[in-house]
């Protein structure tokens, strides 16, 4: 299959020819694009960001990644089921019986004993009035359509009174990391010169990156643009697939793109190597300015790193969960790097990173079995597609409303 730029991945499959970024954040949960290149793995739902590839489908559409997310989220919703049924099955035998019961008082007396219709009528209506537990039926809907009333007024939507009443049993809540936590939108956080004859490094950066629709190079140049800084002119201007982009802006060539394209041009040295690792495992994707000298020979001029930042109220949320006594854990699609230094940002008991959805859906079982055995409750917290089965699974889902998808908000108990 051929995938343009701005396409959908339709079934999963592998690289055949070409290279592009793809955005896996609905799939995966990863919050920046990812490279692809010859052999590596596609999921269905990703979207194609900026080159043309060719794959081969490795699955069909009834076993691709989406579908099995869709079964996950069937199965989670199924094993829920028995409380429910026990329910359904109470009344079936309940409601009957009672009837049942009543009918014969009010007609068994009277024809084989000649006892008075009007009296053993008025004895069978008593039966159905204490047989119904009215003020338990009258009094409990008001105060919980008071109660849901009061979170609506507040912008949560709680799909019915069971989760309003379970979530005073809440022992650990687990987060989706990626527009949960985070915005889920790349924002430059960190510059540095590494030349000291580069004023205009930064100006050229951007003039570079307002050139690319890759997401890393519109979080440098918006941040550029935020500081004033005024673009130049760019010429020859080049996109290099899975490493970055290249062009000429006042009179001389640059380049600005990622670790490895730098370090294939050989304008790393051990110090910037160990200057990128640190930053990277904080989980931020770095990108570099380099220029091209006459001779080929290339010199990292600046640097610039970019992650998705966080909320200014997730870590006031995460302290009010704790002060209730509430667990936390985040479960996020991302790097175990990137998930770790989130998690410790917002100040999170736990960080687990490279979740896929079945993942997720597995963990939120385990922490189920623990947690129901001290009569506690799980809830899960999440936005995405690649959430709706730990949604499911989860005793109370909660969907971030306004940015989460329709699977999610659909799954989810409370959104």
């Amino acid at each position: 299959m051929r995938l343009r730029p701005g396409e959908r991945v339709a079934l999963d499959g592998r690289v055949l020819r070409g290279q592009s970024a793809l955005d896996q954040a609905p799939i995966t949960g990863e919050s920046v694009p990812v490279d692809k290149g010859v052999g590596d793995a596609l999921f269905a739902g990703s979207i194609n960001q900026s080159g043309e590839i060719e794959y081969e489908v490795t699955a069909p559409a009834n076993d691709s990644t989406l579908a099995r997310i869709i079964h996950a989220v069937e199965a989670a919703q199924a094993s829920r089921a028995p409380t429910q049924r026990f329910v359904d099955q109470f009344a079936r035998i309940y409601t009957p019986t009672v009837f049942a019961m009543a009918l014969a008082v009010a007609v068994i007396p009277p024809l084989t004993m000649g006892a008075s219709w009007v009296d053993w009528i008025y004895k069978a209506l008593v039966l159905l009035v204490i047989a119904c537990p009215c003020a338990l039926v009258i009094s409990t809907p008001v105060t919980i359509v008071s109660g849901l009333a009061a979170a609506a007024r507040r912008g949560i939507l709680i799909k019915g009174g069971v989760y309003l009443e379970q979530g005073k049993d809440l022992s650990w809540v687990a987060l989706d990391k990626t527009g949960t936590i985070t915005h889920g939108k790349p924002a430059q956080t960190d510059y540095a010169m590494l030349a000291d004859d580069a004023p205009q490094a930064r100006a050229v950066a951007a003039s570079l990156a307002a050139r690319s629709d890759h997401p890393v190079s519109r979080a440098v140049a918006a941040a550029a643009q935020d500081d004033g800084i005024a673009l130049l002119e760019v010429t020859e201007f080049e996109a290099l697939a899975g490493r970055g982009t290249r062009g000429r802006a006042g009179g001389d060539d640059y380049c600005l793109g990622n670790h490895r394209l730098i370090h294939d041009m050989g304008a790393c040295s051990p110090e910037l190597e160990d200057r990128l690792e640190a930053l990277e495992r904080q989980g931020k994707t770095v990108v570099l300015l380099a220029r091209l000298g006459k001779d080929g020979a290339a010199v990292a001029l600046a640097m610039f790193a970019v992650a998705d930042t966080v909320r200014d109220t997730s870590r006031q949320a995460i302290a009010e969960l704790h002060a209730l006594g509430v667990k936390t854990i985040m479960l996020s699609g991302d790097n175990p790097h990137t998930a770790q230094a989130i998690g410790a940002q917002v100040g999170i008991d736990e960080a687990r990173g490279n979740q896929l959805p079945q993942d997720k859906s597995d963990a939120i079982g385990a922490l189920a079995a623990d947690t129901h055995a001290a009569r506690g409750k799980v809830g899960m917290v999440g936005d995405g597609i690649n959430d709706a089965p730990a949604l499911a699974r989860a005793d109370i889902g909660f969907a971030m409303g306004a940015a989460g998808t329709d699977t999610a908000i659909e799954t989810a108990d409370v959104a």
